[in-house]
């Protein structure tokens, strides 16, 4: 079966809430404290994955992580009972579902040896992220665990920050084929911290044995991180030969755009200017987090963005503008995503994409309309229905949601993962 690129997006945990964790994440400050519905935020994340499949697009998934972390709590000589709560809080996060931040993924045709190489993400920026690797790293190696055709590497070390896929674009004429590859970094020095710091963009390169000559190393603009764009992905992304962006993305604009025109004579830059829609709204309406796909049947591009977008006028009147265009995106389709999009994720921050033959991937992460169904009932019926602030302490949240998971990998046949480090 030829390459096609696989979306696996993250099955948002039962531990779903507001706790305000990430600084210069607008949406997550702003929503501190409120009441979070970890039901409704799971289930939309399904019907997003349903969604894809109706298209005909590839889809996957992964489970939530285990939480609280009790082992990154042993490391802290703290248990969560006795915790401080900012430290239970960090335990409990389910910040995992932004599938976005789990790896760089290099498909096979960029790689020397022909494999499709996997770097899980350190996430040492945050608190209540830093502690993801281990687990993510057992669940990417399970899933790719055919070494004729992955490679899974763990961590860049810290201190240097990687936040995974959320700040690496590809551009390639097909999926399939040989592509270059944007890395896109941080500076630190602002009001919010650089999420992705050079070196390690520049370590995973290496690892990921990419060619050189094919391979970019972009600042991300100042201005946008500024803004509440704390991952590139919140003001550009790319798929095949096309780049969707925001003028105010790059922090050297017209030098990004003349060494990827370089490189990819074929590529199609289509920027949204500031002056039509401000990095305000764009990241309101988180109206570049969206996933931009290929639709089969030479049906051209969609973007696949929050209705949040259709609700920000500057934002959808650009769109409508674009769609009658006849430019490479020629569907715009909103999704329900409300409960992620409040803790500062959308449709793209859900999802890590995987360029690879299905066949060649662990079959029980592969969705399928059945598999979403009896993953829908496993959160109907375990998965909490609201989680309050001062809730997060309550010994019966944390039997019900370690019930929740244990349930979920029950169904979905994923015994290994229920002991996996954090447990």
């Amino acid at each position: 079966m030829p390459l096609t690129e696989i979306n696996f997006d993250g099955i948002i945990g039962p531990t779903h809430n507001y706790a305000g964790l990430s600084p210069g994440n607008l949406a997550s400050a702003n929503n501190a404290g409120a009441v979070s519905r970890p039901r409704d935020a799971a289930l939309q994340g399904i019907a997003k994955m349903q969604a894809n499949l109706d298209l005909g697009l590839a889809q996957g998934f992964f489970m939530p992580l285990p939480r609280p972390d009790h082992g990154w709590l042993e490391s802290l000589a703290t248990e969560y009972a006795s915790a401080d709560p900012h430290i239970r809080a960090a335990a409990l996060s389910a910040s995992s579902m932004w599938a976005a931040n789990a790896a760089t993924v290099s498909p096979a045709p960029d790689s020397a040896d022909q494999r499709c190489h996997l770097s899980v993400a350190n996430l040492v920026t945050m608190p209540h992220r830093s502690h993801e690797w281990p687990d993510t790293l057992a669940q990417l190696r399970l899933a790719f665990a055919d070494e004729q055709h992955f490679a899974v590497h763990g961590p860049v070390p810290a201190p240097y920050g990687d936040e995974g896929a959320a700040n690496h674009m590809r551009l390639c004429p097909g999926h399939g084929e040989a592509g270059v590859e944007v890395f896109v970094y941080g500076r630190s020095g602002g009001a919010f911290p650089a999420r992705q710091h050079e070196e390690a963009s520049r370590a995973i390169a290496r690892k990921h044995g990419l060619d050189p000559a094919k391979t970019l190393f972009i600042e991300q603009s100042p201005t946008a991180i500024a803004a509440g764009a704390f991952h590139n992905d919140v003001v550009a992304v790319a798929n095949e030969n096309v780049l969707f962006t925001h003028e105010q993305a790059f922090a050297d604009r017209e030098g990004a755009y003349t060494a990827m025109r370089e490189l990819c004579p074929w590529v199609e830059i289509v920027e949204v200017p500031a002056a039509y829609v401000s990095l305000a709204d764009a990241i309101r309406s988180y109206l570049f987090n969206a996933q931009l796909v290929t639709l089969p049947d030479d049906a051209g591009m969609a973007l696949v963005l929050p209705t949040e977008a259709q609700e920000t006028t500057a934002v959808w009147s650009w769109l409508e503008q674009m769609i009658a265009g006849n430019g490479p995106i020629r569907k715009l389709i909103p999704v329900d995503v409300r409960q992620s999009m409040a803790n500062g994720g959308g449709p793209a921050c859900l999802r890590l994409r995987v360029v690879a033959d299905p066949e060649t991937v662990d079959s029980r992460f592969i969705a399928t309309p059945d598999k979403l169904k009896t993953i829908a009932a496993v959160i109907e019926q375990h998965w909490p229905e609201e989680i309050a602030s001062d809730a997060i302490g309550s010994n019966q949240l944390i039997e019900q949601v370690t019930l929740a998971r244990a349930k979920l990998l029950e169904a979905t046949g994923l015994h290994e993962l229920l002991a996996s480090s954090g447990d």
